[in-house]
């Protein structure tokens, strides 16, 4: 009984320490390191493959998350169509009553900028509606958001990627780790139970 409690713990301890140390090789070593006599290098899989992963990430984020077409949509729908109508139209009525001769009185000038409203609204209107979407489009079309991304992430350096890493998924390296406890307390407890068998057996 003794030999299978014991066979379980190694086990469970053999599975804990594989996966921790399978985790930790994820980040470290962090700079490449030789291993004496047998000429090998060590380096964690993200600094070794941090090129790769960049590369890939700044395309997902281009293809896949950030739409052009969405950007533009969500640039002149809505309330930001009405809030960019809005702005455009008081710069331009402040230009105007600015170029409005000082000894004009306030009234006229006052129904002047009301009628000058109606018509700037209506043409930053048409304006937004018609050209605004293709002009945002090219702008956008014309700025590399994959390479952006890239070397926004090349940039970064490796301890503060593993730390930032960490952080967000610091439960579900633990629960590797311990899942890892158990699944090897689980095969040292079968591996005993079988020796037991075949002990009884013979």
């Amino acid at each position: 009984m003794i030999e299978l409690l014991i066979m379980t713990v190694v086990g469970a301890l053999i599975g804990w320490f594989t996966n921790y140390l399978a985790v930790k090789m994820l980040f470290r070593p962090i700079r490449p390191r030789r291993v004496p006599l047998i000429k090998i290098e060590l380096q964690g899989l993200i600094p070794r493959r941090r090129e790769e992963i960049a590369v890939t990430i700044g395309a997902t984020v281009e293809k896949e998350l950030i739409s052009v077409k969405d950007l533009v949509s969500r640039l002149i729908e809505g309330e930001n169509r009405l809030e960019l109508i809005r702005s455009i139209r008081a710069r331009i009525l402040a230009v105007i009553e600015e170029r409005i001769p000082s000894f004009i009185p306030r009234g006229i000038k006052q129904a002047i900028l009301s009628r000058v409203r109606d018509t700037v609204t209506q043409e930053i209107g048409n304006f937004v509606d018609n050209s605004m979407g293709d002009l945002i489009e090219q702008s956008v079309q014309k700025i590399n958001i994959s390479n952006m991304v890239e070397q926004r992430i090349k940039n970064l350096e490796l301890e503060e990627v593993e730390l930032l890493t960490l952080e967000i998924a610091s439960k579900e390296l633990k629960y590797i780790e311990y899942l890892g406890g158990v699944l090897g307390a689980v095969i040292g407890l079968i591996q005993g139970l079988l020796l037991l068998l075949l002990r009884n057996i013979s």
